[in-house]
């Protein structure tokens, strides 16, 4: 029987930089401290979902460098008991890499990345073959990996190509996007909807790609648009569940009109020490849950349980194990 879960696309490393306050143009901020961890939507969700379960398989599916930050990358991994076999080192390239400026007090996150051997990866660099042990494959995160995001004749992108022959393959299917400022997500994004079971996304990718307004101009939540939005990506084809996650909570919508809400969770005041790797988590949680037949409202508080795990630590890790994650709900 198939249990583990496949993690393709995204590989970096992370070098955190904790400033005082986030400069205007022109303007001075100081950086209070400076770590790197791994990063990226493959080495966060392979190393959170083996916290929660070592005794699940996990491989993880992409491209780095031969480089000292490819080294680190894989190493962590490998310490997590990540099957990396997929992990393929690219020479001639570097590992993608990114500079996250992390507000102090606020936790609030800018990101400047480099793409690197990222911007290479491909459906050539997939080995399903080699995944016959895995029910979930994810691939991540769409906007950000060049050659995934190229135009498909067939089937507008060649990351929905991809995310189609893993369905044919016997996957189910799940993609992530990145938060980008940008016009791209309809282009880019669309494609690959009507060929992923899952898309558990935040609320500003959910705003990109379906037009619909999040938040007010004072930054306050819509809540009452979440399911609007909701209904506009189920409507584009998504196979079994959408979910839309806020720091207030998460709203999920399934193939069958099933609507679901879970408030977040009630951290107490200092707990937040910085949000890197958090969507992952949750993302990771509810994959994991999903996984194990878990129902719904359960897994949507796994996801709040891990990603609450993270937003207590500035290294985008930290996940508990799922036992752990459970009395925290």
């Amino acid at each position: 029987m198939r249990r583990g879960i496949a993690i393709a696309g995204d590989i970096t490393a992370d070098h955190i930089k904790i400033i005082d306050t986030y400069p205007k143009p022109g303007c001075l901020s100081s950086i209070l401290s400076v770590g790197r961890t791994s990063g990226g939507c493959v080495p966060n969700m392979a190393i959170d979902l083996r916290l929660m379960d070592p005794s699940l398989t996990v491989r993880a599916i992409g491209l780095m460098g031969e480089d000292e930050n490819g080294g680190f990358v894989a190493g962590r991994m490998r310490e997590a008991g990540v099957d990396i076999s997929g992990a393929r080192a690219v020479p001639g390239s570097f590992t993608g890499f990114t500079d996250v400026m992390t507000e102090r007090g606020t936790g609030a996150r800018t990101f400047f990345t480099a793409r690197g051997a990222n911007s290479l990866f491909a459906p050539e660099h997939i080995d399903f073959d080699a995944m016959g042990d895995c029910a979930i494959f994810h691939l991540a995160y769409a906007l950000l990996l060049d050659a995934m995001d190229a135009p498909d004749p067939e089937f507008g992108t060649v990351m929905a190509r991809t995310l189609a022959q893993a369905r044919r393959r016997g996957f189910v299917t799940s993609m992530d996007v990145v938060s980008e400022d940008s016009d791209r997500f309809v282009d880019i994004v669309t494609p690959s909807l009507g060929h992923s079971d899952y898309v558990i996304i935040n609320e500003v990718e959910a705003s990109q790609i379906t037009g619909i307004p999040a938040r007010d101009s004072a930054g306050t939540l819509l809540g009452e648009n979440i399911p609007l939005m909701l209904k506009k990506l189920m409507a584009r084809g998504i196979g079994r569940l959408a979910c839309v996650h806020a720091p207030e909570g998460a709203w999920c919508l399934t193939n069958s009109g099933v609507e679901m809400y879970r408030p977040s969770l009630k951290l107490p005041r200092g707990w937040i020490k910085g949000t890197v790797g958090a969507g992952d988590a949750f993302c990771a949680g509810m994959l994991y849950s999903l996984n194990e037949g878990w129902g719904l409202y359960k897994a949507m508080g796994i996801g709040a349980a891990a990603a609450a795990c993270v937003l207590n630590r500035q290294d985008g890790f930290g996940v508990r194990a799922v036992a752990e994650l459970e009395g925290m709900l």
